[in-house]
């Protein structure tokens, strides 16, 4: 069984950072094709993709990430990270790991993942 474990998630100041890992269980990250995701979810809003990577280490970020989060793999640890600096009031929100395994392509809308982790949260103060 696949489950993803979410760390990492705190409050911080407008400006800091925060690295966010995801630990994989139940499959080996070099095995199959797979794509993984960060997305977050604001009170009150539907949950927003933030970026991807697939096994390739081909990365998408939505706009307002790029340049300031990095996400990135670590296949010995099979653990997924998202490094997030200049952080703003508007990234605060539940953040999500998600995996897509065997698909052989990887989009960024969150049906296409199969299985989720329980979520971290992410609080950034003005």
């Amino acid at each position: 069984q696949v489950q993803l474990v979410e760390s990492g998630g705190g409050s911080v100041q407008a400006g800091g950072s925060l690295r966010l890992s995801c630990a994989a269980f139940g499959y080996t990250y070099s095995t199959y094709y797979m794509c993984m995701g960060w997305f977050r979810q604001a009170p009150g809003q539907e949950r927003e993709w933030v970026a991807t990577i697939d096994s390739y280490g081909d990365t998408s970020y939505v706009a307002s990430a790029k340049g300031r989060f990095t996400i990135y793999q670590d296949n010995a640890k099979n653990t997924l990270y998202l490094q997030m600096n200049s952080l703003e009031p508007a990234d605060t929100g539940m953040y999500y790991c998600a995996a897509a395994l065997i698909t052989g392509y990887c989009l960024v809308l969150p049906n296409h993942f199969g299985y989720w982790g329980q979520g971290t949260q992410v609080t950034v103060s003005s």
